[in-house]
Parts: C-alpha cells; structure tokens; sequence
C-alpha cells in the first residue's frame, strides 16, 4: 500500500488525540462518500488514505484498551466501501459518526483560544 501521510507515519500521528485521529479519518471518510458515485479514481484514493489512518491510529499503543472498537470501526467501513452488504453501512452513515469528532475537535480549539484572551 503506498504511503500518503509520511510527516504522520514517522511519529507525528502518535501526538494527536483519539478524538483529533478519527476527525481526520472522518475527512477521508467523507472525501470518499463524495466521490463514490463520481470519480472511481479519487474515491478509491481517499478509501487508501483513510485505511492507512486508520492502520496508523489501531497501531497506536495508547489505545489498546480501544483495539475492539477500533478495529470494528475498520471493519464497517470497509464493508460501507463494498457495498455494506455485511452491516449495511454506508459512508454517509459514517460521516455522521465521524462528524461529532471533528466538532468536539473544533470547540476544543475554539475554547482554548478564548482562554489566550483571543
């Protein structure tokens, strides 16, 4: 598999929070819902980047209390790629569980930048 995220693979992934790692396989997750249906090209691009973000977060020790749940989370989404024809997932389901992630993400910036007297 080629690597897309090399400043993530060389440890930098490793200093993110669970919440900001799968915010970030949300935005792959949805780059492939949009593409699904219009281009096989960037959709199976996006599917890539988002399986190795999510190699890179089940890789990571801090979480093996979370490798069940983790790896589930693989799981449906390649199922939700193929079709969802095991759990009847889809990207667009998906999307909407990675989105708390990212707006959790977004409040957390937005109230650390008010306590900087921003």
């Amino acid at each position: 598999m080629k690597t897309y995220h090399k400043d993530l693979t060389k440890g930098r992934w490793q200093t993110l929070s669970l919440a900001e790692q799968l915010a970030n396989i949300g935005s792959e997750v949805s780059r492939a819902g949009r593409w699904q249906q219009k281009d096989s090209k960037l959709f199976w691009s996006a599917v890539e980047r988002a399986l190795e973000l999510f190699y890179l977060t089940i890789a990571d020790t801090r979480w093996k209390s979370r490798l069940k749940e983790l790896t589930r989370l693989r799981e449906i989404f390649c199922d939700a790629v193929l079709g969802g024809k095991e759990y009847g997932s889809t990207l667009q389901s998906l999307e909407q569980y990675f989105f708390y992630f990212a707006l959790y993400n977004q409040k957390t910036k937005m109230s650390n930048y008010k306590g900087e007297g921003i």
